[in-house]
């Protein structure tokens, strides 16, 4: 069990830092596309989120391990690889740090979001506002399209759209990638793994996050992490997106595809690895 060895406000700090950085540059580059038309395409969002990421493990990795993602943590501690009794410490420092990216980026962005609102004809707080609340917290199917273009938010045509993912099927979406993402983390990140890139895991990692988006994203938007998800949903609620941000046009399913997904997810693909091919790969070496 990895047992980290900076006290635990030091720890939760380091890990605020790391979500902030991730949080601000991602939902920094969602904002960019949907707002003002840049980074329109799948992979220059993503690339955006590969580097966010990179740039958290760097940074503060060799305090707290980076995890800068709930779903991580409690799936490491699952499969005893992180101490249960950091996990509160942990989640506390990423929800904080996202809320405070969320927050940050909303100063910066708040013109461009009331113009983005002018354009679609509708109100903070209303449902067409999910063209803007997207930017923040994440939706199924993804409202990329019904944000585009200068035209106004068409109610009905939402409604239609909606149709297209199910909540079983944004289930699924969520587990399976997250279930990826923490396979790649522990399998990039094992001593034992003889293929273990060293110091270039976070960038390992970060592609891998990037990989998911461009086809998850569409679906989704591609979450994997509670706190990314969470922290700038709560945000928005309380400026003025009230239930378009909680519960959402979704309903509560936003707590099974956004909270639940992940970490079962990421227990998943944790486990998968520690089950058959940690041990492998350690008796390889025997």
């Amino acid at each position: 069990m990895s047992e980290p060895a900076a006290p635990a406000l030091r720890l939760a700090l380091a890990e605020a830092v790391g979500t902030f950085l991730l949080v601000f540059f991602g939902c920094g580059a969602v904002h960019c596309a949907v707002l003002l038309g840049e980074l329109q395409g799948l992979w220059q969002v993503g690339v955006v989120w590969g580097i966010a990421i990179m740039l958290a493990i760097y940074t503060i990795g060799d305090v707290s391990g980076a995890h800068i993602n709930p779903a991580i943590t409690l799936g490491m501690a699952a499969w005893n690889l992180f101490p249960k009794r950091l996990v509160p410490t942990y989640i506390a420092g990423q929800m904080a740090g996202a809320f405070l990216a969320a927050a940050s980026l909303y100063v910066l962005f708040q013109p461009y979001l009331d113009a983005k609102e002018r354009d679609k004809s509708v109100g903070r707080g209303e449902p067409g506002s999910v063209v803007t609340a997207m930017c923040y917290g994440e939706y199924f199917p993804n409202p990329g399209p019904m944000a585009g273009g200068t035209g106004p938010f068409d109610s009905d045509e939402f409604a239609e759209f909606q149709t297209l993912v199910s909540q079983p099927v944004a289930f699924f979406a969520e587990l399976l990638g997250t279930a990826i993402l923490g396979f790649v983390v522990v399998a990039v990140t094992d001593p034992g793994n003889r293929t273990q890139p060293d110091k270039l895991s976070p960038t390992f990692i970060g592609l891998t996050v990037t990989a998911l988006i461009c086809v998850i994203a569409p679906l989704t938007q591609a979450c994997f992490n509670p706190a990314r998800d969470f922290g700038p949903r709560l945000f928005a609620y309380f400026a003025g997106w009230g239930d378009v941000a909680i519960p959402g046009p979704n309903g509560y399913g936003i707590l099974t595809v956004y909270l639940l997904a992940p970490i079962a997810g990421a227990t998943l693909g944790i486990g998968v690895y520690q089950l058959l091919f940690r041990t492998a790969t350690t008796d390889s070496q025997d």
